[in-house]
């Protein structure tokens, strides 16, 4: 890598074209920050209504400028939609055929700006309109790279470090059903699979020291560079805490708050949402449970067991709606963090000081959760049901599982984390990876 102590100066130009969902929005803005840091230039193409939101995360307005984008109505969504957290999830593929009928505007933008680079990730035609516009594309992938081995290459066998991943392509190739549309009349799979092929790179957010086989098997399989942002851990809030919950974690001893986030696209049924709610109490710890309302519900309040609120008293907070969750993982009173394992939420646990439990919902998260708890040994996951279902007392045992000075899953997992958390914000590394990335995207124009 390169030496991180001298930083790499670029005066390169690279447009962002995201998936219309802020999981997406975020990832790809840190990115925008370390290259403008560099002095890249950046377009940031994204909807009208969303540019306000984002502003404020943006650390250097002079290199990043937001291009809006009108997302066009289509048959099946409500009116005025702009990104994936407007709708149920129901209704995302409907969403991609918006974002892909938003394509004459981006070709529009482009051919005005002329970038080097277009960053992209579910638009699967970015490609086709850089061979006309002469700029290369770069699928960035904000999940982890053994997703896109295991559901894009879903014949290979192959090894990560002894640990078999045939089970996870069983999973995939029985979850996935290639017919299924996701947008303009074309399956998730040959949107993602076409993406792939036809960009000039691919990159992720991750670590080689994490993802080495996966990495190579992507690079072997596509015949094409697979380029590595590093971690990009966001940078630490400025502004304290806000006051309410600050207030409420300060009331617990430190490292005794299970603090639970499984995401706003995360919506549970009312019966699936009780039992968390009962493992939580059977835990016997203070908790702060930041959940979705469930779908069948019109609010939080209406979704409580009854007596909930009274048996858990001030030890339990149920919030439904948006939490700063970074801040609060690294509040000195939290020491037990039950994740849905998106990517965002991974990075910031190992970041943290905090036990990690896991509960994917679906396969894309089951793949994080086997990097996790499988191959890095730093979380460990609640136990399903066949039938999917999660019970109290399986919930209750993982947290006590890693909470409990006794544990000796617990003490490893502790271990380990400490470990992985310490290579994670080496600042040098972190740099040298950004170095590096810079470094190959000007390899890739020559």
């Amino acid at each position: 890598m390169a030496d991180s102590k001298m930083k790499m100066s670029s005066n390169l130009h690279i447009a962002m074209f995201p998936w219309l969902a802020f999981g997406h929005f975020i990832p790809y803005l840190h990115l925008s920050n370390k290259l403008a840091e560099r002095g890249c230039r950046i377009s940031f193409l994204l909807p009208k209504g969303v540019e306000a939101k984002l502003a404020k995360l943006n650390r250097f307005p002079n290199l990043i400028h937001f291009f809006p984008l009108t997302i066009p109505h289509v048959e099946g969504l409500p009116p005025g939609v702009e990104t994936l957290s407007d709708i149920p999830i129901s209704l995302q593929s409907h969403l991609c055929t918006a974002m892909d009928q938003t394509r004459d505007q981006v070709q529009a933008i482009l051919g005005t700006i002329m970038p080097d680079f277009v960053f992209f990730d579910f638009s699967f035609w970015i490609p086709c309109l850089g061979r006309e516009l002469g700029f290369k594309s770069v699928k960035y992938v904000i999940v982890c790279a053994a997703l896109s081995v295991i559901s894009l290459v879903p014949s290979e066998k192959m090894m990560i470090r002894g640990m078999k991943c045939e089970e996870m392509i069983k999973k995939n190739e029985s979850s996935v059903k290639p017919a299924v549309e996701f947008g303009s009349g074309i399956s998730f799979y040959e949107r993602m699979h076409t993406a792939a092929e036809e960009s000039d790179a691919l990159a992720y957010r991750t670590c080689y020291e994490i993802e080495a086989p996966f990495v190579d098997h992507l690079t072997q399989h596509f015949s094409k560079p697979v380029l590595l942002t590093g971690p990009l851990l966001p940078e630490k809030a400025e502004a304290p805490l806000e006051e309410k919950w600050e207030k409420w974690l300060n009331k617990f001893q430190p490292g005794s708050v299970v603090f639970c986030a499984f995401g706003s696209q995360n919506m549970l049924q009312k019966d699936q949402f009780q039992e968390l709610l009962f493992g939580f109490e059977l835990s016997g710890l203070p908790f702060l449970a930041a959940l979705s309302k469930p779908n069948d519900c019109s609010t939080i309040e209406e979704a409580l067991p009854d007596g909930f609120e009274e048996r858990v008293q001030e030890r339990g907070l149920i919030y439904g709606g948006w939490v700063p969750q970074e801040q609060i993982l690294n509040h000195p009173s939290v020491g037990c963090f039950v994740s849905h394992g998106g990517s965002s939420s991974i990075w910031e646990s190992m970041a943290s000081h905090c036990q990690i439990v896991l509960v994917p919902p679906s396969f894309d998260y089951d793949v994080h959760s086997m990097i996790m708890v499988e191959e890095l040994k730093v979380a460990v996951e609640v136990k399903r049901q066949e039938n999917g279902w999660i019970s109290k007392e399986s919930l209750s045992n993982a947290i006590v599982s890693v909470t409990s000075p006794e544990s000796e899953v617990g003490l490893m997992i502790k271990s380990n984390h400490a470990r992985w958390r310490k290579f994670l914000l080496d600042k040098d590394m972190q740099e040298a990876y950004v170095d590096t990335f810079i470094k190959n995207l000007h390899d890739l124009l020559h």
